[in-house]
């Protein structure tokens, strides 16, 4: 990877993360363009509706507490203002080109789903409706498989060289508690396994073994003690780094971070 080529980063709040870093060192990158999506079939329906330019309309949207939601999109999209909630929307689709990307780095979150219980639709963000409202599951690694070999397909559709980076969230839902994590964890870490055997050419970069079994204690967490703390997500992105970034990359990386921090800080003053 490189400063010349042009990343897209999709999947949990820890992609968020990672992008911050690698845009103060001066990559061309493009970051959730639907917002922060957590399940693979989320981030598959994101993928193609981004390959299909998929125009969104009023019958896409719904209204609740004073504002226009979308189930497929983060709520950073929500407006009060119908067009402008659809504006963001598109803009973000059309500015999105999958065959000018080089790079895509997909974070799985987790395996568990919520579905629409009127259409069965797979929702990305449930916008704090009634929970009567849907169904809550985690997929099998059979259908976990089948959701990522499907954003393979529609990536190599747009860019057959893309280079497909897989990684799964350190980021402990405990929320859903504790057995049924290590189950959603477990599920994605199969199942990408799995989809490596018949695409080869896919990487799968160990963020959750990082944390988990190279940073184990405590100090290396939040005061959630679920979320990663900057340090632990500092040192995720040297070892990434390391994995996918030449010599000669590394040092522009830093002389562009250098430049960030001093334009931030004339900012400041």
């Amino acid at each position: 990877i490189n400063h010349e080529q042009n990343l897209l980063l999709i999947g949990s709040c820890f992609t968020i993360e990672i992008g911050e870093i690698l845009a103060k060192k001066g990559f061309k990158l493009q970051v959730n363009p639907f917002g922060i999506q957590y399940n693979p079939l989320s981030i598959e329906k994101c993928i193609k509706e981004i390959s299909d330019k998929k125009i969104y309309s009023e019958n896409n949207l719904f209204f609740h507490e004073g504002k226009y939601h979308s189930f497929m999109h983060h709520s950073t999209f929500s407006n009060a203002n119908k067009e402008e909630c659809l504006n963001a929307i598109q803009q973000k689709i059309e500015n999105t080109k999958l065959n000018e990307i080089d790079v895509i780095i997909i974070t799985l979150g987790t395996a568990w789903i919520y579905r629409l219980a009127s259409t069965n639709e797979v929702v990305s963000n449930c916008h704090k409706l009634p929970e009567q409202q849907f169904v809550r599951s985690r997929i099998s690694i059979k259908e976990c498989v089948a959701s990522l070999d499907n954003m393979i397909q529609s990536l190599k559709q747009q860019n057959p060289d893309i280079h497909i980076i897989f990684t799964v969230s350190p980021i402990r839902h405990f929320r859903d508690g504790a057995i049924e994590n290590s189950l959603s964890k477990s599920t994605l870490l199969l199942s990408i396994d799995e989809i490596k055997k018949s695409y080869p050419d896919i990487d799968y970069f160990p963020s959750y073994e990082i944390l988990i079994d190279e940073l184990r204690d405590y100090r290396f967490y939040a005061t959630d003690m679920n979320h990663p703390s900057c340090v632990a997500i500092e040192y995720i992105y040297e070892r990434f780094a390391e994995t996918y970034f030449s010599s000669q990359t590394i040092n522009v990386a830093k002389t562009k971070e250098k430049e960030w921090k001093h334009q931030h800080h004339k900012q400041l003053l």
